[in-house]
């Protein structure tokens, strides 16, 4: 069995890339309240902010910040994917699948992880979230696709709503950083 290496930054902001254990399935939209239900619960168990992300038919990808002093993501996403799988009819998702035990298959065993490591690297991940339904082609522009933040971004005038994938990614604005991140004042433009 491979040994991986989790980063141990406390208060730290990650990439993730989170997936279905069938490529196929559409389980994660076809079920995406029982989604955001869940992400409610393992948040107010295990507090981080979700600064970024997008919920494809059987992936997510996101950036969380984690709280000073804490940097364990993988209690959180084991918390998150344990919640949504017991909310989960274990008949949507079993079918020729090698179990564990205690493993109910809807999920990848494992989930990749990135640590942000300044502006330009959360600006480049930010753009591949809101960019992913387009290059999945689910939709032409990332605006369409109804399981993303991009809406927030567009809300907030930070990506126009006719952006295109091919735009290239948009830096973050003045003062972007929130209390509590990680990067310091340098990192502020």
């Amino acid at each position: 069995m491979p040994s991986y290496t989790r980063s141990s930054r406390a208060g730290g902001t990650f990439f993730f890339t989170v997936r279905l254990a069938d490529h196929r399935s559409d389980l994660l939209v076809r079920k995406v309240d029982v989604l955001r239900y869940v992400t409610r619960q393992t948040r107010d168990r295990l507090p981080f902010e979700i600064n970024e992300t997008v919920v494809l038919p059987n992936v997510i990808y996101a950036i969380w910040t984690l709280p000073a002093g804490d940097s364990d993501f993988s209690a959180r996403w084991r918390m998150l994917k344990s919640l949504f799988s017991r909310n989960v009819p274990a008949s949507e998702v079993t079918a020729g699948l090698s179990l564990r035990p205690g493993e109910k298959g809807v999920w990848q065993r494992r989930f990749w992880e990135h640590m942000i490591r300044d502006k330009d690297d959360f600006a480049a991940h930010r753009h591949m979230i809101h960019s992913a339904p387009v290059q999945a082609g689910l939709v032409n522009r990332m605006s369409d696709w109804p399981w993303s933040s991009v809406h927030r971004a567009i809300a907030r005038g930070e990506v126009p709503a006719v952006a295109k994938v091919g735009d290239g990614y948009h830096p973050l604005p003045p003062g972007w950083r929130t209390e509590g991140a990680p990067y310091g004042s340098a990192m502020r433009s």
